[in-house]
């Protein structure tokens, strides 16, 4: 954002456009409050708008005088607001033709339309909240899960920046100790390459508990990508529906129904996950078959657990028994279905094609569903889910994180191999503090900030 842009006033409809009780025009900026008395007309004549009140009105168009709707509107006065800049909100009746007319009315008066994102970057801009908090306005709105919503709320309230500050603040007193004793050697005390190596054990240890909470919290924040798949005619589908509880998947007796992929999501243990219904393994029977069974393994590939289905009616198939020996130590489940029927497969022989865990099921009666869901959490979440804000969900955080602790790792191995190189050892810690700057914001580009606040939707 450049300076001519900070002082504008912007304006954006904040709330989705669609039929609802209430709709909100926000404004932000010097001409804020001026914008507010141009088009309100509060119901008690008043000599000015109190800061941080509600006043019920209507919006008159300064031209025509028409009415335009009745509303609550607030101003607030910065720099107690969310973008420290003077703030006015207008809540009106929701629908697309009035929260168009009042935006319309707002630009008309001297703001310009915001861009995505801008009301949280001119936050960010102003030091009201770090670039984690900011980014975590993001996971508030998109988050589909109670355990999605806490961890993106701990984010919200700043733990995860005031812990990466700590740890940055440990590196900037260890830098100064080096770069001091670089500069000033004849008037600071001697650096011990083994004293300085050990003080980085505590920053270090605790950067591999974020890199290591990535993993639980890409689940929190993209969900858990549960692949079927299996033979044709196995239940494929009709397992889809019964974890869906609802007719999603078409269900016949006639092999290689499914050509492509069905998808839906649910939730499990607190964690969104999302099941793919894929097209049966064999060789295809024509050119459709062909494609769906091609991306039938490209989500194999992407899959964080594999649901590998079989039929418990009929013996274990040699194609079966491939499939098997292709999947090898990837985390899922050989899953037996139709036990409802009388058995022919060996399970035995299934065992010892797989060393994935069985279970057995029924799609059609329901039989050992609920085991299946408790088995998809446990082996996806061993030791519980972490929903504490000291947990990495964003993929630029976990590629930062495990940048700086490569830098950190090399400094450390720097003064433990004989004579330290202390240059090269300050060099390695600008480099993780840098790093860790990236993540906070205090060292940031436009180019970055454009890209995260990109994402946001119009209005915040």
């Amino acid at each position: 954002m450049t300076p001519k842009d900070a002082a504008d006033t912007i304006a954006a409809i904040s709330t989705p456009l669609g039929e609802a009780g209430i709709g909100i025009v926000r404004v932000s900026g010097p001409e804020a409050a001026g914008i507010a008395r141009s088009l309100f007309r509060p119901r008690r004549p008043r000599p000015q708008l109190l800061s941080h009140h509600l006043y019920l009105g209507q919006i008159v168009a300064p031209d025509t005088q028409e009415v335009i709707d009745e509303v609550l509107l607030t101003f607030m006065q910065g720099p107690r607001t969310y973008t420290r800049e003077d703030v006015v909100e207008i809540h009106c009746h929701s629908g697309w033709g009035v929260l168009q007319r009042l935006l319309e009315l707002t630009l008309a008066c001297g703001a310009r339309l915001a861009r995505p994102g801008e009301f949280t970057l001119r936050a960010f801009l102003s030091g009201r909240i770090d670039l984690t908090q900011a980014e975590a306005v993001l996971e508030v709105i998109k988050a589909r899960t109670d355990a999605g919503v806490r961890v993106a709320a701990e984010h919200l309230q700043g733990h995860l920046g005031r812990e990466l500050k700590e740890i940055r603040e440990t590196l900037l007193d260890l830098l100064a100790r080096v770069e001091a004793a670089l500069d000033f050697p004849e008037e600071t005390a001697e650096v011990p390459a083994t004293a300085l190596a050990a003080d980085l054990a505590p920053p270090l240890e605790a950067l591999e508990a974020l890199i290591a909470s990535y993993r639980e919290g890409r689940l929190l924040k993209e969900g858990l990508l549960v692949v079927i798949a299996g033979a044709p005619n196995v239940g494929k589908s009709s397992l889809l529906n019964r974890l869906l509880a609802q007719e999603r998947a078409i269900v016949t007796e006639i092999p290689g129904t499914t050509r492509d992929l069905v998808e839906e999501v649910i939730t499990l243990g607190g964690v969104m996950v999302r099941f793919s219904d894929t097209a049966g393994l064999r060789p295809a029977q024509d050119q459709v078959e062909e494609l769906g069974i091609k991306r039938t393994r490209e989500r194999l590939a992407q899959a964080d657990l594999l649901l590998y289905l079989v039929d418990g009616s009929r013996p274990l198939t040699p194609e079966a028994r491939q499939d098997l020996e292709d999947i090898g130590e990837r985390i899922g489940l050989a899953v037996i279905n139709k036990v409802d029927l009388p058995q022919e497969l060996n399970i035995s022989d299934l065992q010892q094609s797989t060393s994935l865990p069985v279970i057995k099921i029924s799609a059609l009666t329901g039989d050992g569903i609920d085991d299946l869901k408790a088995r998809i959490v446990d082996l996806t979440l061993k030791r519980g889910l972490n929903t504490t804000g000291k947990i990495v969900t964003q993929a630029r955080h976990y590629r930062h994180l495990s940048r700086c602790r490569d830098c950190l790792h090399q400094a450390r191995n720097l003064l433990t191999e004989g004579e330290a190189a202390w240059e090269l050892v300050a060099l390695e810690l600008q480099e993780a503090i840098r790093e860790l700057g990236e993540i906070t914001g205090q060292e940031v580009g436009d180019d970055v900030l454009d890209r995260i606040f990109g994402e946001f939707c119009l209005g915040k």
